[in-house]
């Protein structure tokens, strides 16, 4: 009788997350007798301190994360959630859960915008069981603490009997404005490598016997490698940088880990020896002890965790960068530390690519033998049958993954989502969905209202998840049964990725209710017949983002510096400068140019020039930016005067704060003129300046960012 329970629960679990009545996914009413089970959430301005530093933060309920929503399988959730802010818009997505479209909670894409001071109340079904969580997917409001932790018992109980359990929400932390962040994201900003402590630099790759290798880098014009975009000033698990998992010696602990993070992975051990992994993104797998993993930014583990008879153990998540970490204790008395990673060496593509050719290897457990281990996808066995139907027609999808650093354009193909908004399926069809990463970055890819099969030679039993990590230069495959009708969003869960463009919508044709027009929410609810009407509207997502940034250098001999209005394709940019050491007059050249962005390598541009400098009058100009190899940039312009102006210029990071730099010109109308110089780190904002300029001598002085 135990076996035939056990197999009955695991066959109810199973199936649920791939078949699905039809009533659950179009009707957000409870049915007759259906336990109803009611949250309401205020998402609020709070002034608090997760890093030590009180700072403005967007809290649930006045706490981050949120608080922990706990249903039952097969429970009818009605959840209220409030906007108490003042000027802002806000949403709440029920990530992982399968649910009717117009509950997902993507503004505009399937749920309406919810107006300050407005509520809106969701309604649906809980059709599985599992760890899941929920978060704001308007703007970068994850990233200021707009997130909580959903946990849903299974209906006859879990497959693997724990004592008790307690959830672990991994976030990443910055006291920057998220806005700012981006901001400094697409503007290149060198200073979250020196937060992190991973810049790149010539003293650096001596230091670690690496020089050669960073020349080689510069000779091939790549930019430096990275395993991560943001420095963070603290990694936290439920809120705080360290917690405690209660238990009596002896006793079983079910550990639900979620990555809320909104642009770290975590490397997870314990000083207790492997991780025994139960369930992975909400469903149950075969149980498997790991030593360590990494895990992806918007995956749920489930872990099970023995409490030890004696010493204080730690359960480690390390940034993936290296950068810091976050750590649960557990027992009591002598200390016991866990492992430790190695940090990345960013000199070198050798961990990227072993990690590559691990996962290759026969031995399922390749990967995971690295000193910097990678998912732990290939042991991740369900524990029934998920075969998708096989009378069902299929098709094969693929999408490359791909990026520019140089100017933080993030996409699917070499398009945004404002480009190439739309993936369209079919109902009925079996997709093979083949994600192909053409960057040095990991990328976690999420699939909104369904579940996939992820392919990594389980064969039948090949696991379910809603979100995939694909490792750099890599490539994963997943299928899934298009069983639902209208528009899910899917995107890279990086926050900052998704927002400059790497995201679709995966549409369904000739749907039989296509996706909303969504109206802004005056009450708290919007009617069936509002949210049904048809529309391409993508909310933010329907233009590309643009940001306005600058710099100057205010010296003792002269300024220069730059304003630039861009978006990943154009600028418009405003540069500038001026001297008054060893010239009889003060003088000045403006330029104020459009500058079109083909690829990192190459941009045209063209505008007009203002200049009072000797021999040379106003003029309009036209040219072109080209990199040459160890990022010597080249610029020709031509102006309507007949002269022609060649330009070299080379910046050299000497060490993570100091860099040289020079540029040369020669000017058929102007001749000679070139400059030295060296600039040192102060902040994010500030740096000490020197330069030797030809015409205007020797000077010093500060470089302010803004």
């Amino acid at each position: 009788m135990r076996i035939l329970r056990s197999l009955a629960i695991a066959l109810s679990l199973s199936v649920i997350p791939i078949q699905a009545c039809e009533f659950c996914k179009k009707n957000a009413k409870p049915a007759p007798g259906q336990r109803i089970v009611e949250y309401d959430l205020h998402i609020s301005e709070r002034a608090l301190s997760p890093a030590g530093k009180t700072v403005r933060v967007l809290a649930i309920n006045g706490s981050i994360p949120g608080p922990l929503l706990r249903f039952r399988e097969g429970d009818f959730a009605r959840i209220r959630v409030h906007n108490d802010l003042k000027n802002e818009e806000t949403s709440t997505h029920w990530h992982g859960l399968l649910l009717p479209n117009k509950e997902d909670g993507v503004p505009h894409i399937t749920t309406p915008p919810i107006k300050p001071g407005t509520s809106h109340t969701f309604q649906f079904p809980l059709r599985q069981s599992g760890t899941y969580w929920f978060h704001s997917h308007t703007h970068l409001q994850e990233q200021s603490g707009v997130y909580g932790g959903i946990v849903v018992k299974p209906r006859d109980g879990e497959l693997v009997k724990a004592d008790r359990e307690q959830i672990l929400i991994l976030s990443d932390w910055t006291n920057t404005d998220p806005k700012e962040v981006m901001r400094m994201l697409m503007r290149g900003s060198d200073y979250f490598g020196l937060m992190r402590k991973n810049s790149q630099s010539i003293l650096g790759a001596w230091q670690r016997g690496n020089l050669k290798d960073y020349f080689r880098r510069e000779w091939d014009r790549m930019m430096p490698m990275d395993v991560s975009d943001v420095g963070y000033h603290a990694f936290l698990v439920n809120g705080q940088r360290e917690t405690r998992i209660e238990g009596n010696p002896g006793e079983k602990v079910r550990l639900r880990i979620i990555n809320a993070s909104a642009a770290s992975y975590y490397h997870l051990s314990s000083s207790t020896g492997p991780l025994t992994i139960v369930a992975a993104d909400g469903p149950p797998v075969v149980p498997v002890n790991v030593p360590m993993f990494l895990m992806g930014i918007a995956e749920t583990y489930d872990l099970l965790l023995t409490i030890p008879q004696s010493g204080q153990h730690e359960l480690r998540f390390t940034s993936q960068d290296g950068s810091g970490s976050c750590s649960a204790y557990f027992g009591h008395g002598t200390p016991h530390t866990a492992t430790v990673p190695p940090r990345p060496n960013l000199y070198q593509m050798d961990e990227m690519l072993n990690l590559a050719l691990e996962e290759q290897e026969d031995d399922p457990r390749a990967s995971l033998n690295l000193p910097r281990p990678g998912s732990p996808y290939r042991l991740l066995k369900a524990v029934n049958d998920t075969s998708l139907p096989k009378n069902r027609p299929r098709r094969k999808i693929t999408l490359h993954l791909t990026g520019d650093m140089n100017r933080y354009i993030w996409s699917f193909d070499g398009k945004t989502m404002a480009e190439q908004p739309y993936v369209l399926i079919k109902k009925g069809e079996i997709i093979e969905l083949e994600l192909v990463n053409n960057t040095m970055m990991h990328h976690p890819i999420h699939l909104h209202g369904h579940f996939f099969r992820l392919l990594m030679g389980q064969g039948r039993y090949s696991p379910l998840k809603h979100t995939v990590d694909v490792p750099p230069m890599s490539k994963r495959t997943v299928e899934f049964e298009a069983n639902e009708t209208q528009d899910w969003m899917f995107h890279c869960h990086i926050l900052y990725h998704m927002m400059s463009g790497m995201a679709r919508v995966f549409r369904y044709e000739n749907s039989d209710n296509p996706s909303s027009t969504m109206l802004p929410i005056k009450q708290s609810q919007t009617s069936d017949k509002e949210s049904e009407s048809h529309s391409n509207n993508l909310g933010e997502h329907e233009h590309d983002m643009t940001y306005l940034w600058g710099a100057a250098y205010l010296q003792t001999n002269m300024s220069e510096g730059m304003l630039n209005w861009m978006n990943p394709k154009n600028d418009v940019i405003l540069t500038w400068e001026s001297g008054w050491e060893e010239v009889d007059q003060a003088e000045y050249e403006i330029d104020l140019l459009y500058q079109r962005y083909f690829d990192m390598n190459f941009q045209a541009f063209a505008g007009y020039r203002l200049t009072n400098q000797n021999q040379a009058q106003d003029r309009a100009v036209m040219g072109i930016n080209y990199r040459l190899p160890l990022m010597t940039w080249f610029n020709l312009a031509l102006d309507d005067q007949g002269d022609t102006r060649i330009t070299m210029a080379k910046r050299l990071q000497f060490s993570p704060r100091l860099a040289l730099w020079g540029d040369a010109f020669y000017d058929t109308g102007m001749k000679w003129q070139w400059s030295v110089g060296a600039d040192y780190t102060l902040t994010r904002q500030t740096s000490l300046t020197t330069i030797y300029h030809s015409d205007y001598g020797l000077g010093s002085g500060i470089l302010v960012r803004f």
